[in-house]
């Protein structure tokens, strides 16, 4: 994960801290609550909600978490469907989440999502999923199917609920995380540019070029595209790239080298149109 990742992580951390101290200062029941009609009968030593519901409260501020867990779940199984379940399950899922229990989180909030989609914590819970996956990303020569998660989490956040505090730390992860699939596809394309495979190469720098162009890896990946272009005798291609890359990043060391490539080959950047050049036109109109 990029610094940046871990950088988000940490703010998404907070953020979540302080969800939970609200939640449990807001949602303090009595221990005299009364439980949901006819749930008494069907377990024998069922307890009033307010009283699992403390108890988990208690564990949680123990730093039980575990413990914790098992309440608020019981507070749910016992007493389903009532005001105090649904509180106790958006609390499981975060004791979860401080636990590093990230798949347990997502399941939870998953649930909690399917239950309560137009609760006032279903954003909250939205934010837990997408953190859990997002805390799970692995460096970039491994898959990325959570980053993908994780970015479709946030996403998902951004959308359905874009007046929600949690939507700036979701907006963060998202640049973090297409950062990080921006740069898996670097990996991968630098992998093909060494063994001579320049099809391949190419197919994933435009890639980043055409789908990650807010990342920090846009300008290297237009470099690269005049290297393997070259490699092929695609000039004209090579041309558009260098221009691209001049034009918008004239400071850039991936354009000195660009540019020396070219006059190494008897040419200067051109932009020749394609899909490179495109691209960039259609982020400058948008």
């Amino acid at each position: 994960m990029t610094q940046d990742g871990r950088q988000y992580s940490e703010s998404g951390r907070r953020s979540a801290w302080a969800v939970a101290a609200a939640l449990g200062a807001a949602l303090l029941l009595s221990a005299c609550s009364k439980s949901v009609v006819g749930t008494m009968a069907a377990y024998e030593q069922d307890q009033p909600a307010g009283v699992l519901y403390n108890k988990g409260l208690a564990y949680l501020n123990a730093g039980k978490g575990n413990d914790a867990i098992k309440q608020f779940d019981e507070v749910d199984r016992q007493h389903p469907f009532s005001e105090p379940a649904r509180k106790a399950l958006i609390l499981s899922a975060f004791t979860s989440y401080r636990n590093g229990q990230y798949q347990d989180t997502i399941n939870t909030a998953t649930r909690y999502l399917t239950l309560y989609p137009g609760s006032p914590d279903a954003a909250y819970a939205q934010y837990l999923i997408g953190r859990s996956y997002f805390n799970q990303i692995p460096d970039v020569t491994r898959d990325q199917r959570s980053t993908l998660k994780a970015l479709d989490a946030m996403q998902t956040l951004v959308d359905k609920y874009p007046t929600s505090e949690y939507v700036d730390d979701a907006q963060k992860t998202i640049i973090a995380t297409r950062d990080q699939l921006a740069g898996k596809e670097m990996q991968v394309g630098r992998y093909y540019l060494e063994r001579r495979e320049y099809v391949a190469a190419i197919n994933r720098f435009r890639e980043v070029v055409t789908s990650y162009q807010d990342t920090r890896h846009v300008e290297e990946a237009l470099e690269r595209l005049v290297e393997a272009n070259l490699a092929m005798g695609l000039v004209n291609e090579a041309q558009t790239a260098a221009a691209v890359l001049g034009h918008n990043f004239p400071d850039s060391r991936w354009y000195k080298d660009a540019y020396n490539l070219l006059k190494q080959k008897g040419a200067e950047p051109a932009d020749n149109g394609g899909a490179v050049s495109e691209a960039f036109t259609k982020k400058k109109a948008g």
